[in-house]
């Protein structure tokens, strides 16, 4: 399951290995890889998805540098290690996250 969240549980989101989905409402490439991401979490029970609303949460996607949406940013015990921006198919966003265990 894919969790939206706020700035401030956002700073919560500390432990593990976390997929984070900036995206936006509007963004016709975010309404495309949303259902994929929902895909990943059912198969990826070791990861915490989460949803970043660009809109809403300005300061998250500033402070990381998000120009570009979607922005699909992994983390791991709280540090950016590797992101994909802009519209993947699932098996590309798969093997990108397994590169990553």
């Amino acid at each position: 399951m894919v969790k939206k969240i706020t700035e401030q549980e956002f700073e919560n989101e500390r432990i593990g290995t976390i997929l984070v989905d900036f995206y936006a409402d509007w963004c016709g490439p975010c309404k495309m890889v949303s259902p994929i991401v929902d895909e990943l979490s059912e198969d990826n029970n070791d990861i915490a998805f989460r949803k970043v609303n660009v809109d809403e949460e300005a300061n998250l996607a500033i402070r990381y540098n998000v120009r570009s949406i979607p922005t699909l940013i992994l983390f791991k015990e709280g540090k950016e290690v590797d992101r994909v921006v802009g519209f993947a198919p699932k098996q590309k966003l798969q093997s990108w996250l397994d590169s990553h265990k």
